[in-house]
């Protein structure tokens, strides 16, 4: 794909992502992350709500799994100094593939039911 044409996909992947950034409600395929519940109260954010169908129509299967992360609930450890160093999460959300984590009500949107 010509550097124009990935310019213009990532752009609109990243428009499409601040628009469903502001849902706070689970779709089909969604993940609810929580397993860091009161540090995630200490700092006064929400549980994240990961988009995993968003994802999946973006990426296949195999640019996440099962190198970065593992196919197992509660097998990945992710914290915000793994996401912030560059893993995890923040292997493709580092300014370059999609936005910075440093936006928490990005992820962190989840009101429960």
């Amino acid at each position: 794909m010509e550097k124009r044409g990935f310019r213009v996909l990532l752009l609109a992947a990243a428009i499409s992502g601040l628009i469903l950034a502001g849902t706070s409600y689970a779709e089909f395929g969604d993940i609810l992350l929580n397993t860091k519940a009161e540090s995630m109260k200490k700092a006064g954010v929400k549980p994240v709500l990961f988009p995993h169908w968003f994802h999946r129509i973006r990426f296949k299967c195999k640019v996440c799994h099962e190198e970065i992360f593992i196919l197992k609930k509660g097998g990945n450890d992710i914290n915000m100094g793994a996401i912030m160093s560059g893993e995890s999460c923040g292997k493709c959300h580092n300014g370059l593939v999609a936005w910075e984590p440093l936006y928490c009500d990005r992820c962190h949107i989840y009101q429960g039911k």
